[in-house]
C-alpha cells in the first residue's frame, strides 16, 4: 500500500478536528493517522472497505490450491 504524505493526519488532530479527517477521505479515499509519529490506522470510506472485505470463492480456492501444492510433502507425511 503506497502511502500519500497529503493524507497523513497525527491522532491529536484527528482526535480534534474529525471533520477535515473525515474531508481527506472524501477528497483522497484515505487518511492515516499516527501515533507516536508512526502509521498507525486507516480510515477509508465504508464502501471501498466492503470491496476490500470481499474475497471470492474462486480466489480462496486458487490460493488453497497454491498452499497445498507448496507443502505436499508435509501434508502427505502428517497424514501417514
Amino acid at each position: 500500500m503506497q502511502i500519500n504524505t497529503k493524507n497523513l493526519v497525527s491522532i491529536s488532530e484527528a482526535n480534534q478536528n474529525f471533520s477535515k479527517v473525515a474531508r481527506l477521505v472524501d477528497e483522497n479515499g484515505a487518511a492515516i493517522i499516527l501515533k507516536n509519529n508512526t502509521p498507525r490506522y486507516d480510515l477509508i470510506e465504508f464502501s471501498q472497505f466492503q470491496t476490500e472485505e470481499t474475497i471470492g470463492d474462486e480466489e480462496v480456492e486458487i490460493i488453497a490450491k497454491r498452499i497445498l501444492k507448496k507443502h505436499q510433502a508435509a501434508f502427505e507425511e502428517l497424514a501417514k
